[in-house]
Parts: structure tokens; C-alpha cells; sequence
């Protein structure tokens, strides 16, 4: 795998990507941001092709939760433009299975995920989560710190969930829900 990362997004969350590269052992080379100028940004997307050749460096996606329809659109760009996103995971997070984490996902210091667990693409996991055996969660979802996902739950994709928020057993999430901090979800109607 090439060592190098840029960041695409350069504010608050590039920021916090920009230091978690360093403590996973790789090379921050330079912000991709198409719409702010500052400080390590290297320039567009466009301009990053031309100066940061996909072929030398890797990408780890910036965009928050704030606009999760604009983050799975940096990520296809990026993918057409030929990056790869490996999936990021902290050296001080337990992964049973990371084979079954998605191109892209970055999982924080802390995290658990149990055995039989399987996390699709470009999933933010912050540090304290906790996600129970046999889950699933599904593509650009981000779990906020502390989190916890009982066993046998189902996330679709697009979600967030908030700080301290616990998911029960047997549980499906749908696609798109925003479950905020602390709540603790039964379902749909809770």
C-alpha cells in the first residue's frame, strides 16, 4: 500500500484526518479541498490529479456529517479519478474481522467491533464505539463517540448516530436516520 495520504477537506474534520493519518503511521502529503484555500492545501481535486498522481498517494475522505450527500460525492471523485481509499484502522482499536471493514471507513482509538460484524464503505467510527457481534452498518454512516450498536443490528446507509447513543438487539436503522446523542433506539417508532 502507498503510504502517502492526502485529505479531501481541509476545515475542522480534515484537521482531526490530517493528525489520525499520523498516529496510524502514514505520510500526510497535502489538503484537497475545491472550495477553501489555507493552509497544506494542495489545491482541487482536479489540481491534485495533475500534481499528486493517484498512482503515489492514497485519499482518506474529510467531508462531515453535516453533508453526507456531498461526502459520498468527493468519494466517488475521487474514486473516478483513480485514488484508492483503503480503510483506515486506528493501531489502538479492536477489529475481529477487518477483511469485512469497506474501502474508505475509518476507524477511530478505541473502537470495538465483535466478531461476525461487517462495515461497508466510507463509515466514520469515533472513538469508544462499541458494535456488538453480527451487525452491519452500512455505507457513509458516521458513529459519533461512545456509541454502541447491541447485537444483531442493521444500519442502513447515509445514517447518523449520535454520542452515547445506543442501538438494541435486533434492530434495523433505516437508511438516512439521524438518531441523536444519548438516545437509546428501539426502532422506527421509539
Amino acid at each position: 500500500m502507498v503510504n502517502k495520504f492526502l485529505v479531501y477537506g481541509s476545515l475542522e474534520f480534515g484537521q482531526v484526518i490530517r493528525d489520525f493519518i499520523d498516529q496510524c503511521g502514514y505520510e500526510f502529503a497535502g489538503f484537497i479541498d475545491d472550495f477553501n484555500k489555507g493552509e497544506g492545501v494542495i489545491g482541487t481535486l482536479q489540481q491534485a490529479i495533475q500534481s499528486h498522481p493517484p498512482s503515489h498517494f492514497n485519499i482518506a475522505i474529510a467531508v462531515g456529517y453535516s453533508d453526507l450527500k456531498a461526502r459520498w460525492q468527493a468519494t466517488q471523485k475521487a474514486i473516478r479519478a483513480g485514488y484508492h481509499l483503503p480503510a483506515l484502522i486506528h493501531p489502538r482499536a479492536y477489529v475481529r474481522s477487518p477483511n469485512q471493514v469497506g474501502s474508505g471507513t475509518i476507524i477511530m482509538a478505541g473502537a470495538i467491533i465483535d466478531s461476525n460484524t461487517s462495515i461497508e464503505e466510507n463509515v466514520v467510527i469515533w472513538p469508544g464505539v462499541v458494535i456488538s457481534h453480527d451487525s452491519r452498518v452500512g455505507a457513509n454512516t458516521f458513529l459519533s463517540p461512545n456509541c454502541t450498536l447491541c447485537g444483531f443490528v442493521t444500519i442502513g446507509r447515509d445514517c447518523f448516530i449520535g454520542a452515547g447513543a445506543t442501538v438494541v438487539n435486533h434492530v434495523t436503522v433505516p437508511e438516512k436516520s439521524f438518531i441523536k446523542a444519548s438516545e437509546l433506539y428501539k426502532g422506527p417508532e421509539s
